[in-house]
């Protein structure tokens, strides 16, 4: 496996240069763009992996994964879908559009950006800081990473920059989606997306959703099954923003990509695999990274259908 993710990692860090890095968050746009690295954490927890797996950056909306899983778990799976919808949207992750063509008024789905807001809007805290702390608690679990943290620097450029995300708020809150204070939810928002992993901490969260919810390093039953299943199930169909049926098709595995060029994927009862490769394509989804996991999924015959 060593072998194989090296000469991957080889093959494929050239792609890095037919993108860009992400640049409407100032904060992103100083990041490398040759890097790139890979990690796989199999289903009894034996890891491999190649490049730049050790690089730091922030998760972005791979955080979207967590929220939907602590919505789930603070308010049931009926209570969480009765406020976002699980369809796919060929729009932007950022669009307005999405809201104003709902029939329902609801987000399409948890995976956009407007449906994540509704997610972070009902985990359960007293306060901002009671709720990242339950974040950061399930983050440092699902990691096996007790130093995983927000990158203060990150958060601040996001909450200067996040007027898009502040619009689809304010229309969710007109229309009785949205439930508490706008300001509020935002900037728990804003943090989410601004806590710092590796390819490697991807890797090992993606693993434990691999066995249905089973850390594999404890055997601890963290995520209950049916939970992992219905995030497994919206990740093949919205993890990929607007280019999820293509991915769907080209891979076959669920994953969650993020504008700080993490991917997470995860293949039932085989892998977890983290990468990191911050040069996006036009779909905001990493350029290398799409072709390194492409590359991997046919080599080892991982695609779910």
């Amino acid at each position: 496996m060593f072998s194989l993710l090296n000469t991957l990692v080889e093959k494929n860090k050239k792609y890095g240069r037919e993108g860009k890095v992400a640049s409407y968050i100032p904060a992103l746009s100083e990041a490398n763009p040759d890097e790139l690295g890979i990690y796989v954490v199999d289903s009894r927890g034996k890891e491999y992996y190649s490049g730049d797996y050790n690089a730091k950056f922030t998760i972005q909306s791979i955080s979207k994964i967590v929220s939907l899983i602590l919505a789930i778990r603070d308010n049931g799976r009926e209570n969480v879908f009765k406020k976002v919808d699980v369809e796919p949207t060929g729009m932007g992750f950022n669009s307005i559009v999405n809201l104003e063509a709902s029939d329902s008024g609801k987000p399409y789905n948890p995976m956009i950006n407007a449906g994540a807001i509704v997610t972070t809007s009902l985990i359960d805290g007293k306060d901002v800081n009671e709720k990242l702390e339950k974040i950061l608690e399930f983050m440092r679990t699902v990691t096996n990473n007790d130093d995983i943290s927000v990158n203060e620097r990150v958060y601040l450029s996001e909450k200067e920059t996040g007027n898009r995300n502040r619009a689809l708020a304010y229309f969710m809150k007109s229309t009785g989606v949205l439930d508490g204070d706008v300001e509020e939810i935002l900037d728990l928002y804003f943090k989410q997306c601004s806590i710092e992993v590796t390819a490697r901490d991807l890797a090992r969260f993606g693993a434990v959703l691999a066995n249905d919810g089973v850390i594999p390093w404890t055997n601890e039953k963290f995520i209950p099954k049916d939970v992992c299943r219905i995030v497994k199930t919206i990740m093949v169909t919205c993890g990929m923003y607007d280019a999820s049926g293509d991915f769907a098709v080209k891979v076959g595995i669920p994953a969650k990509s993020g504008v700080g060029g993490g991917i997470l994927a995860t293949v039932p009862r085989k892998f977890g695999i983290g990468i990191y490769g911050p040069s996006l394509d036009e779909k905001g989804n990493s350029i290398a990274g799409i072709n390194i996991i492409t590359d991997l999924a046919n080599e080892l015959d991982l695609s779910i259908f």
